[in-house]
């Protein structure tokens, strides 16, 4: 009991560090940006109503949504939407139409992360370092460099991995949430009434008498659940309990505690909306509390840089994109991996949004339509899960996720109106992401299907080769292929050119599927050939981590010693040329065809030796 209780605790303060970082410094800039906006008049009725309307979205969307709702759909314990996109294709696999379309949404959905991942870890440095504007007006001609300087340190050492620096998260972003209640705190004993703010009357007071301006403010609001999907995606790593233990007993309280602070401190000094977070602090405390919050804002863009990864690999697994560089940077954790092209493609962008945007208040204007569209998608995909999976009622699913279509419903079209003041950027990223993924993955079908039709039998094949056999070399050799049953090219240039062929011989295909994870006893499907040849299946889940080596040694039961000096790993890679009238756009064959030129990871990515060789094949057109 004592263990499960230390556990318990040690996951609860690692969720807090993880999975709460970035909707923990959303304090920053939430209320600033609601009030800072001009449309609501600031009267002492105004300031109960914006204070209940955030503290019922953080009930609804996070509480009630994500934390009761949306957490029970774990994919074998994982979550995410690309976990929640295979529950749903799962869950309607009788209805190929239905699920085709789930996919397209799913993907597209997947794609926005990105979007996200940019605004969110522009937007919380930047807020951070703003507060040296309340030291001294001189400082804001630094916040932009400032910012660049700390975006760039946190991108630059992603290539050695959290496992030194990751055991701190907790520690101070737990300090970081008993410093913000402290703060809201020392305002809320001045002005206790403002508890009564807690009540949804001011809420839906506010909404009847001025529903023009609530639906205005809604783009504003949101900014209050930045990083609830966090809660989702980050499961695997934490479980249920933890995550709900810490929103319940420690995040929620201190957020409400803070937020309800700052409006004590808008009743008692209206100037302050300039910027109430940082003005709730007295002098001597800015400055540590300005490198406390970019400690913290640093910590929850580095949660969403590693979620980047995650999500490249999954979708890399599922067959959504190329195969990329991956290093694992730790050798006890391999969910800690770094993308090189990932990495410094999101840091590109990140700067961009910063010298484009120049402030945290132009950002939040970029902010809302990617993550609202994301949250939107999200309860599609359970009402699928929950109707079609768990099998409930039609008017259970209806009522359980219709609430909250509705309420994301409201999000995303009132966080429309800053499409052209910004909104347009995230949405382009995550647009382009995923025309890279659509045409990746049709591109790939595409040539599948040519291969298919001119490739050779390889039962036949073999059975022609032994009837007058060339001579067999010590050593095994390992041909991948992406379709079992065909001759790979691989083999062809080998008996052409170097006329010998291995004592013995795999044919390799790796196959990846919409589960997290594949079991060790289901990892291989072996069939024999005969003459010492195999055909061997590789399994993966899509949080599975490749290694066709140590997979295949798996062979050793099956009688097929694998000695790692002797073995030889043969990649067959074919030359793309574009052409017309194949199914794609002419623009989409050639971004296909640099993608697939571009994508010589796949050793890498599969764990091969150094000792693999990528033989070249044919031209193929698509």
């Amino acid at each position: 009991m004592s263990s499960n209780k230390s556990s318990l605790t040690a996951l609860t303060l690692g969720a807090i560090g993880v999975v709460y970082g970035d909707i923990g410094t959303s304090v920053l800039y939430a209320i600033k940006e609601i009030f800072g906006s001009g449309h609501v008049p600031f009267t002492h009725e105004n300031v109960y109503g914006v204070l209940s309307i955030v503290f019922w979205t953080l009930t609804v969307i996070v509480s009630l949504k994500y934390v009761v709702l949306v957490l029970r759909a774990d994919n074998a314990g994982e979550g995410g939407l690309i976990a929640m996109l295979a529950l749903a294709s799962q869950a309607v696999k009788d209805k190929p139409e239905l699920r085709k379309w789930l996919l397209v949404i799913g993907i597209f959905g997947t794609s926005l992360f990105y979007g996200d991942g940019v605004i969110t870890p522009a937007i919380s440095v930047l807020s951070a370092v703003e507060g040296l504007e309340v030291v001294s007006p001189a400082f804001k001609q630094y916040v932009v460099p400032i910012t660049l300087v700390v975006l760039f340190g946190l991108f630059f050492v992603q290539k050695r991995g959290t496992g030194g620096i990751g055991k701190f998260f907790g520690p101070i972003t737990v300090l970081w949430f008993v410093s913000i209640a402290v703060l809201g705190v020392s305002h809320i004993v001045g002005h206790p009434e403002i508890l009564a703010a807690l009540s949804p009357h001011h809420a839906l007071r506010f909404i009847w008498q001025q529903p023009g301006t609530t639906f205005i403010i809604l783009g504003a609001v949101v900014l209050c659940v930045t990083g609830g999907e966090a809660l989702y995606a980050d499961l695997g790593h934490f479980g249920k309990k933890p995550i709900r233990v810490a929103w319940f007993a420690i995040v929620m309280p201190c957020l409400t505690l803070n937020y309800f602070g700052q409006g004590a401190l808008l009743l008692a000094d209206p100037e302050a909306v300039k910027n109430p977070f940082f003005n709730m602090a007295p002098d001597w405390a800015l400055l540590p509390l300005v490198g406390l919050a970019t400690m913290a804002t640093v910590i929850a863009s580095q949660a969403l840089i590693s979620g980047a990864f995650s999500v490249t690999k999954q979708a890399v697994q599922l067959g959504y994109l190329p195969r990329l560089n991956l290093h694992h940077t730790s050798v006890h954790d391999t969910g800690q991996i770094y993308l090189p092209v990932v990495n410094w493609g999101l840091f590109a962008a990140i700067v961009l949004a910063v010298v484009m945007f120049k402030s945290s208040t132009n950002l939040a204007a970029a902010y809302g339509i990617a993550v609202t569209l994301d949250m939107l998608i999200t309860t599609v995909l359970t009402f699928f899960v929950i109707r079609y999976g768990w099998k409930y009622p039609l008017w259970l699913c209806l009522l359980a996720t219709g609430f909250f279509f509705v309420v994301d419903l409201a999000f995303f079209s009132s966080n429309l109106l800053k499409l052209f003041a910004g909104g347009w950027f995230p949405l382009l990223i995550g647009g382009v992401v995923f025309a890279l993924m659509m045409t990746w993955k049709q591109g790939r079908a595409l040539m599948a299907a040519k291969q298919q039709a001119e490739s050779l039998d390889l039962d036949s094949f073999l059975e022609a080769v032994f009837m007058a056999p060339p001579l067999r070399v010590e050593g095994t050799a390992v041909f991948l292929t992406a379709d079992t049953g065909t001759v790979p090219n691989a083999l062809l240039h080998n008996l052409k050119h170097n006329k010998v062929l291995h004592v013995q011989n795999l044919f390799v295909t790796v196959r990846s599927h919409e589960v997290p994870w594949i079991a060790l006893d289901k990892r291989l499907e072996v069939e024999p050939l005969g003459h010492d040849c195999w055909q061997v299946v590789i399994h993966y889940g899509f949080k599975d981590d490749p290694d066709v080596p140590k997979a295949l040694r798996l062979m050793s039961a099956r009688g097929c010693e694998l000695e790692p000096m002797t073995t030889s790993y043969f990649l067959s890679r074919d030359l793309v040329v574009p052409t017309l009238g194949s199914g794609m756009a002419p623009w989409r064959e050639k971004i296909f065809a640099q993608m697939h030129h571009n994508a010589g990871a796949a050793a890498e990515f599969l764990n091969l030796p150094s000792n693999a060789v990528i033989e070249l094949g044919s031209k193929i057109e698509i």
